[in-house]
């Protein structure tokens, strides 16, 4: 039996690289678009194939076809824009459309994994030790920030394309490991209380929940969705991606007193005891108390998480974030842009 084939959108970003990494250990032929042949030599070390085109640049969606297979077995979409949602989501349903009926019309009815995120659900609130204390799952309603509401809802249209492909929807937590994505936060923040020896102070309950997983695990998580050989089981279906268990600000906290050697200790605060001015945690982080299951997705593809939690391997993560900022990669900046976009309109 021949390998089967995928293309991953935004193989070059924090999540669609990790999700084309994934896919090329699991023995798939691995195609990443990307937006220009200097991103793509950095893919082909991955043994992912470059595929070079702009999802928004509608017209070049058919030169794209022409680098792909006559069959695509999994199409993965990991793309989005914060500034102009709604115009880069439709521009991605033409490029899905494109692709998958050109490859069943060649035999092959290609499997969509179109990502959201657990944030959805909005706010829990969770906090350890609440009474009654539960987790979001996918019948949870759904309830996200303003500012992805739309992102919330466009997702689900996804289900309307069924005479073109097999549509998922997955909503992974935050994710950390490598470039770190938003935990790069909990670094940043720490180094500058260590080198200014200020206390590092956090404006949120000790008991606040923090649910994020590796990076890796969450690449792992597509690969097993599109590994599983009943289609009927997931295809329609909506999958939360989440760690098996939940840490709290506190456990976060003290992993990094201890790694950054803050003399000054831990300080909680109310939140309006520190103005926003002041505030150097990016919006999200640690304000956003939030436990997710994903028993769904376990119970059906029998995938699990491997890689240690976030407090519980904190030097190794620093050391991989620290030496991922030394080289410069893409990705660190645009998590940077993006969290002042996010900050900007969070806290306007």
């Amino acid at each position: 039996m021949p390998p089967r084939s995928v293309l991953v959108t935004g193989a070059n970003g924090y999540i669609g690289n990790a999700v084309a990494r994934a896919f090329s250990r699991a023995g798939w032929i691995t195609y990443g678009l990307v937006r220009s042949e200097n991103v793509g030599r950095s893919l082909v070390f991955e043994e992912v194939i470059p595929v070079i085109g702009k999802i928004d640049d509608v017209e070049s969606h058919e030169s794209i076809l022409k680098q792909l297979p006559a069959t695509v077995n999994a199409i993965v979409s990991t793309t989005e824009s914060l500034s102009d949602y709604v115009n880069h989501f439709n521009n991605t349903v033409k490029l899905l459309r494109t692709v998958s009926l050109a490859s069943k019309a060649n035999g092959t009815r290609p499997l969509v994994i179109i990502s959201s995120g657990c944030k959805d659900y909005g706010i829990g609130p969770h906090y350890d030790g609440e009474a009654g204390l539960a987790p979001h799952t996918e019948e949870s309603p759904l309830n996200p920030p303003e500012l992805l509401a739309i992102r919330t809802h466009s997702s689900l249209e996804i289900f309307q394309h069924k005479d073109a492909f097999a549509p998922v929807v997955v909503r992974p937590t935050n994710v950390f490991g490598r470039s770190a994505s938003y935990y790069r936060g909990f670094f940043e923040v720490a180094a500058t209380c260590s080198k200014l020896n200020q206390p590092l102070v956090l404006p949120v309950p000790p008991n606040s929940i923090c649910h994020a997983l590796h990076v890796d695990d969450c690449g792992d998580a597509y690969v097993a969705i599109a590994n599983h050989s009943q289609l009927e089981e997931v295809e329609g279906e909506i999958f939360n991606i989440s760690a098996g268990r939940y840490e709290t600000v506190n456990e976060i906290a003290k992993a990094i007193l201890a790694e950054y050697d803050i003399p000054s200790g831990l300080k909680y605060v109310e939140p309006s005891a520190l103005p926003q001015s002041e505030n150097p945690w990016p919006p999200a982080l640690i304000d956003f108390p939030q436990w997710t299951s994903s028993d769904k997705l376990r119970k059906v593809t029998s995938w699990s998480d491997v890689r240690p939690l976030f407090s519980e391997a904190l030097h190794l993560y620093r050391l991989s974030y620290e030496g991922a900022s030394a080289v410069g990669p893409e990705n660190i900046q645009k998590m940077v842009e993006r969290e002042k976009l996010l900050k900007e309109k969070y806290r306007a």
